[in-house]
């Protein structure tokens, strides 16, 4: 369990603390150079430190905040957060307890409005219209925060502006998923996660186990766009658990649970290390994902040519558009068919890690997901699976 001092907070409860405080300034209400965020989840009240406040002119205020993920590992740690509220007020201010509600201390639907808008340094949505990466727990966090303080009929729009945001995005796999030009606010939760700390790993085995107590069958997603792309899709979200990177940990701890079955759901960039015989998956440990990739080519006869371009890309991600594109000038299928031998490798090594450490038969198939989220291959195991779990 996390001490209190080494609890850090997503990037969502740093653009909300920004925003709360300019919108507290246009309104000649904030004493302290703090604010406090309720994070709805987990339910709990945090201060968050405001470095800079001002107002741009009468209507309109910025904030800036600094992110802070606590003890851990995380590129955005001291990043500078901003938020620009603009507001439209209609008022006649009424006392301090009617704020954001009409005269019988209820809430009027249509008394305030809230827009959220990405400013610079926030990713774009390239898959989704070019929307903001700005999603739905960031969403809610803002609007539930701002709500309260809000007077009858005015109404705000919120810019949220990461100014190294751009930079530090080159250094994460957003683009891969279709996100451009900066980092999302992405997330589930308040509280920083960190994919390797021992004691997330206990957290996601500790859901495992509750879940197994309930199913004998499960889908485990690895990471966010996992477990995003999975809500989607009609499989119950009861039997989604999800994993990050320990994913020979949480397969060996699945059996120990008796769970007879296992559908992995990922992004195949990720998934790939396992037909390797990778199972932490996390790139300071271990990669070799173009290596496994080429070999599937090598195996299934692919020229000479285009192996020798497979090996050199920079990404699977790329690789995977090369032979799209082969498949396109040639009419071929090598798509369709080295994703299909990975996808029943990745289910033969993942039963066998099973085997060997949890001495248990457990059957395993597996979905892989380009950065489009569309799905590449099901594999043969997890085709029969997921018929019977929709």
């Amino acid at each position: 369990m996390m001490s209190e001092q080494s609890l850090g907070y997503t990037l969502p409860v740093f653009a909300c603390g920004a925003a709360i405080a300019a919108l507290r300034h246009l309104h000649r209400e904030l004493a302290d150079n703090f604010v406090t965020v309720d994070l709805i989840e987990p339910p709990k009240t945090v201060t968050i430190a405001i470095e800079q406040v001002a107002k741009l002119n009468s209507q309109s205020a910025l904030a800036i905040t600094r992110s802070d993920p606590g003890e851990h590992l995380d590129i955005t740690r001291n990043t500078p957060v901003w938020a620009v509220v603009e507001a439209e007020v209609q008022r006649g201010r009424g006392a301090e307890g009617q704020r954001g509600r009409g005269a019988e201390g209820q809430r009027r639907e249509g008394d305030w409005q809230i827009a959220i808008r990405g400013g610079e340094g926030i990713g774009r949505q390239i898959n989704n219209g070019n929307k903001a990466a700005i999603y739905s727990y960031a969403q809610k966090l803002i609007q539930e925060n701002l709500k309260p303080l809000l007077y009858p009929d005015e109404k705000v729009t919120v810019t949220i502006i990461l100014p190294e945001g751009e930079r530090l995005a080159q250094r994460t796999s957003n683009s891969a998923f279709g996100i451009v030009e900066g980092l999302s606010l992405l997330g589930t939760t308040g509280i920083v996660q960190p994919l390797t700390a021992p004691s997330q790993l206990e957290a996601y085995q500790a859901e495992l186990k509750e879940k197994a107590t309930k199913f004998d069958s499960l889908v485990f997603c690895i990471g966010e766009n996992g477990l995003d792309l999975a809500q989607k899709l009609d499989i119950n979200p009861e039997i989604l658990v999800k994993t990050a990177n320990w994913l020979g940990s949480m397969l060996v701890a699945a059996a120990l649970e008796q769970v007879s079955s296992i559908v992995l759901f990922g992004y195949h960039g990720k998934l790939i290390k396992l037909a390797g015989g990778i199972f932490h998956t996390h790139h300071h440990l271990a990669d070799g994902r173009l290596e496994i990739l080429t070999a599937h080519c090598a195996q299934l006869g692919l020229p000479t040519s285009i192996i020798q371009q497979i090996y050199n890309s920079s990404t699977t991600e790329s690789a995977l558009q090369l032979l799209r594109k082969v498949d396109r000038s040639q009419e071929n299928n090598w798509v369709e068919r080295v994703y299909q031998s990975i996808a029943n490798k990745i289910d033969l090594r993942s039963q066998d890690y099973i085997r060997q450490h949890g001495e248990r038969e457990v059957c395993v198939g597996s979905v892989l997901f380009d950065r489009q989220r569309e799905i590449i291959k099901i594999s043969n195991n997890a085709r029969d699976l997921i018929a019977k779990l929709c």
